[in-house]
């Protein structure tokens, strides 16, 4: 099995054409990969662990535990696939911040995530520039495809999983695609968990000090016509250590129609008619994907397509 690609990023300054194969080859065939000196200073991000794991330990982990004992999740016999082994708050960034409005929260920890976000956000235009580069379309062109008429949507699922008695009987989060563009994530630096399914195999994301993990959403499978496709991806609950994670995603403006550029449309393909991926608004797509998310990618692409023939 081929190693799990991370790639330096100050290495694109000297040695580019090797590092840009490098992103190029994760894209194609990985949908995911690690990033290092990715412009992020590592004592703020070491700032951001710290008080995401005294919020937890302070606000959501009483929370957790009395919800396990009120779905009598202790003790399990047989499987559970209706939840998962997690503990989760969202921050809304983009359009519009939504950090005023989440309860326990300091006004330092609100300040440090809202930072964090400007720096995820700085860092996505930016790689979205490399795929760019990599595909052969003008720079920015991704960027503008994600605007719709307020920008882009941008926000943080904040996670922990907490040590689990029972890692065969329930996921610290089912296996499913990622909806929107472009995710990264800072996750625990010791506790492993997250997998990705390659060639068939579920592969170990390797927990890496001060790396940021990128993965490909389904509307970049979309946008670049398949050339780069969202990859399946879970997490294994674990029954030593509490895993952190805070996993940023990148997407679309609500508002904003997504197809696959023009450029990388076949011209047999565009002849016929017969595209691989629908023309759809974005909000349509994740009403869908609320329904949906836990099952294969390709019958929401279909009935995004039989939508857009009846339209």
């Amino acid at each position: 099995m081929a190693k799990f690609p991370v790639i330096n990023l100050e290495k694109l300054n000297g040695e580019r054409a090797a590092t840009m194969d490098l992103i190029k080859d994760a894209c194609e065939n990985w949908g995911f990969f690690e990033v290092l000196n990715h412009g992020i200073p590592y004592e703020f991000m070491d700032r951001v662990e710290s008080l995401t794991r005294e919020h937890y330990k302070k606000c959501t982990e009483q929370r957790f535990k009395e919800l396990v004992a009120s779905k009598a999740l202790e003790g399990l016999q047989a499987e559970v696939t209706d939840m998962d082994w997690e503990s989760t708050f969202y921050l809304r960034h983009l359009p519009e911040s939504n950090m005023a409005e989440i309860p326990d929260l300091t006004d330092e920890h609100r300040k440090v995530m809202k930072e964090f976000a400007l720096k995820l956000e700085k860092l996505a235009e930016e790689l979205l520039d490399l795929l760019c580069e990599n595909l052969g379309l003008e720079k920015g062109y991704l960027k503008k495809a994600f605007y719709g008429a307020k920008g882009p949507t941008f926000g943080t699922k904040v996670s922990n999983y907490p040590p689990c008695p029972t890692p065969d009987k329930i996921k610290g989060l089912r296996a499913h695609t990622d909806a929107g563009g472009i995710i990264l994530l800072f996750q625990d630096p010791q506790v492993g968990g997250l997998q990705l399914l390659k060639d068939g195999e579920w592969v170990d994301v390797p927990p890496l000090r001060h790396s940021i993990v990128i993965n490909l959403g389904d509307q970049l499978e979309v946008i670049t016509n398949g050339k780069y496709k969202s990859v399946e991806h879970r997490v294994i609950a674990q029954t030593d250590g509490a895993r952190m994670s805070i996993a940023s995603f990148y997407s679309p403006g609500s508002d904003a129609v997504i197809y696959p550029a023009p450029a990388l449309v076949e011209k047999e393909e565009e002849e016929e008619k017969k595209g691989l991926y629908p023309k759809f608004v974005f909000e349509e797509y994740m009403k869908l994907y609320g329904v949906l998310k836990f099952q294969a990618k390709e019958p929401r692409f279909e009935a995004m397509k039989a939508r857009e023939a009846t339209a």
